[in-house]
């Protein structure tokens, strides 16, 4: 805003808030940041659908560094400030790119997944057949040890059509994994935990950024898979004060609102909230398919032998004892109460499917929700939680 302007410049930037925002999730809105923003003008990029940063020329911030230098002490430069990586990690940037004409690239990728508007289909591509599908090398996957991590990104690749998978705010959130990519020729949302960061958990960063990609998709109709491997929600101190109550809560409210076709895939952990929360049956989700890897319940077996056999526990005499009891515990426990099959003979699972069968399990399971129709209760709008 030039400060010789007054107020005209702050009812200039509202003037082109008013006609952006009625656009929003009727048509897609992308920004390309190749250079500095500053004050109000920040707010027209990030209320679009994606902002697209070139590294090292790309600013943002509400305040300058002068101001802030002058205003509070801090000494910041404007890169350190407001600089593509450091927005990335704030969670202002959908991605980070190398140079403009990565931009571009990025941009004319997202409006392949993407329809002109709301009410139009997203761009459909040619696929294998199929009987062409050859996925045995899924069934060696999964880590024999299942507090092991591994890439969730690599299993997303081998779900899709192909390997060409956009994946939105890369670096905010790693934990959660939010990507566009193809199965059976259209265009999807694959919203994951990732094992390698975190151990999969759900904290209030991951909350956000999954329920603003549901949002995205659900505003385009896009249906949405959900590839499930977490042991729950992030517990902590700081996890508290961040408000990963009001936050975690944001992911479900998106989760339910959500009415395009809902596809759940649980590869290993499903534990506690986090569970429900990905796409389960009960809440809302259409399809639930798991792999024999697959361990479903409220917690862990370690978490929950302390829980439930703290008394026996702490009546063993030596530590040996103890550590029998425990194992004794955990081993009854996973077997007879993480086992996916306690789930699916409950109807909470619609199929227990081999890994290799998953590409094609998820077509059908597309196809089938092909022309989905849900309608809300008659009101004005929903009060999503603070």
């Amino acid at each position: 805003a030039r400060i010789q302007d007054a107020v005209t410049s702050l009812a200039m930037y509202s003037e082109i808030a008013r006609r952006q925002l009625p656009l929003s999730g009727r048509s897609p809105q992308i920004s390309v940041m190749m250079g500095k923003s500053a004050g109000g003008a920040v707010y027209a990029p990030v209320t679009t659908d994606f902002v697209i940063a070139v590294d090292k020329e790309a600013e943002m911030y509400v305040t300058g560094p002068n101001v802030i230098r002058e205003v509070t002490g801090e000494d910041v430069t404007s890169a350190e400030l407001g600089g593509a990586r450091q927005q990335e990690l704030n969670g202002n940037v959908s991605a980070v790119v190398g140079s403009e004409d990565e931009a571009f690239d990025m941009v004319r990728d997202l409006l392949d997944h993407l329809p002109l508007t709301c009410f139009d289909p997203a761009p459909e591509f040619a696929a294998p057949a199929d009987d062409e599908l050859d996925d045995e090398e899924l069934n060696s996957f999964m880590p024999d040890d299942t507090n092991a991590g591994y890439d969730m990104f690599d299993l997303l690749t081998q779900l899709g059509d192909d390997e060409d998978i956009i994946e939105i705010q890369e670096n905010y959130a790693p934990n959660m994994i939010t990507a566009f990519g193809r199965i059976d020729g259209k265009a999807v949302g694959f919203v994951a935990n990732n094992p390698l960061h975190q151990a999969g958990c759900i904290d209030a960063d991951a909350a956000d950024k999954g329920a603003r990609f549901i949002r995205i998709c659900d505003a385009y109709n896009i249906p949405l898979v959900f590839v499930v491997d977490t042991p729950g929600y992030m517990p902590g101190v700081d996890q508290e004060k961040a408000g990963l109550i009001h936050r975690g809560a944001k992911f479900a409210f998106a989760v339910v609102e959500a009415t395009v076709p809902k596809v759940s895939l649980i590869v290993r952990k499903a534990y506690g909230g986090a569970y429900a929360v990905m796409g389960s049956k009960n809440l809302t989700g259409d399809i639930n398919l798991a792999w024999p890897t697959a361990q479903i319940a409220v917690m862990g077996s370690a978490a929950a032998v302390v829980m439930i056999a703290g008394k026996q526990l702490e009546a063993a005499e030596t530590p040996e004892q103890r550590a029998m009891t425990k194992k004794m515990f955990m081993d009854f426990y996973d077997e007879t109460m993480t086992a996916p099959y306690v789930a699916a003979e409950r109807g909470y699972l619609d199929a227990m499917i081999q890994p290799s069968e998953s590409r094609l399990a998820l077509r059908q399971a597309l196809r089938q929700l092909e022309g989905k129709d849900t309608h809300d209760l008659p009101k004005k709008h929903t009060i999503a939680p603070m």
